[in-house]
């Protein structure tokens, strides 16, 4: 029977130790459920989230990837938002997702048109992420109405309401930089020209023509008359509707630019630049009325009596 030293047995006994930590750190779970998606809460402590991927059978061993994360000084930097693990990882490598924010996941594309309003882009968010709702998105934006701007963006899965509005709204600010001349010589408020915008926005298709409108708008704020710009009664009322009743006509609103003269209190959307070009160059003109007619053209008039021939000639018939 051979004999073993002390020395040798307590080899064995480190040799056996540094096997078994290996494989603790470097072996997933058998049951470990790829596919599967976590959602870490912001805020939550590294306890409390390796307890959760315990639970979820992402990892076995809790407690060595506290110690991970401890020793690594990245206890308190463990990034919210949803993980998703496809495949087996080892603790070194959760570990090293969650301090880096590796979700795993694709980014969200999302294209929000010229003219969307914060409404609609808060059914569209809420659609996509499915722990954001839409009266999170209206609580962040709404007083941001006008100023986020219509694009494509690219956001993280992890991203919740506050971020969504934050990377919006500065995208507005980094897209109207070179308008910042244009903004000064107009002699209007950035507020003033953002609510114009957004009114030719939805009242004008072409590039042309919101040109023109713009200048019908300017010449009626010029001569006190109110704009009464139909579009404005979607925004009021939430839906898209441009052809008003004769009760929608008299409601009582800020926004109803048929019983109030001057502009509306705020953006009726998020305008895109052109619309923004727009009202910083309008085409000058005698114009006073618009209409676009069945034909799907606009018509201008400088009078009212032709502003009602155009109405017979574009609409009625």
């Amino acid at each position: 029977m051979p004999h073993y030293s002390r020395q040798h047995i307590m080899a064995f006994v480190l040799a056996a130790g540094i096997i078994g930590g290996y494989f603790i750190i470097f072996s997933p779970p058998a049951n470990f459920p790829s596919g599967s998606t976590v959602s870490i809460v912001q805020g939550s402590s590294a306890p409390l989230v390796a307890q959760q991927l315990a639970d979820a059978h992402i990892i076995v061993h809790p407690g060595v990837l506290r110690f991970i994360l401890r020793m690594a000084g990245a206890s308190d930097r463990v990034q919210a938002g949803m993980y998703r693990f496809s495949v087996p990882e080892n603790l070194l490598t959760v570990a090293y997702r969650l301090v880096t924010g590796a979700y795993g996941l694709p980014f969200v594309n999302m294209t929000f048109p010229e003219g969307t309003t914060v409404h609609e882009m808060a059914i569209q968010i809420a659609s996509a992420f499915p722990l954001i709702s839409g009266e999170e998105i209206l609580s962040a934006g709404k007083s941001y109405e006008g100023y986020l701007f219509p694009d494509t963006y690219f956001f993280l899965p992890s991203a919740d309401a506050t971020s969504i509005i934050a990377t919006m709204r500065a995208n507005f600010d980094a897209k109207t930089v070179p308008l910042s001349d244009d903004i000064k010589t107009s002699k209007r408020s950035l507020s003033d020209i953002v609510i114009l915008a957004s009114l030719v926005e939805k009242e004008a298709r072409t590039t042309a023509s919101k040109h023109i409108v713009a200048g019908i708008l300017l010449n009626r704020l010029q001569r006190g008359m109110p704009l009464q710009v139909d579009a404005v009664f979607g925004y009021i009322y939430d839906r898209d509707t441009y052809s008003p009743s004769p009760t929608d006509l008299t409601v009582d609103s800020p926004y109803n630019t048929y019983t109030h003269t001057g502009l509306p209190p705020g953006p009726i959307d998020n305008p895109g630049l052109d619309s923004i070009g727009a009202v910083l160059h309008p085409t000058k003109t005698n114009y006073l009325y618009y209409l676009t007619g069945n034909d799907g053209l606009m018509h201008y008039a400088t009078t009212y009596a032709g502003h009602q021939e155009n109405i017979r000639k574009y609409l009625v018939n």
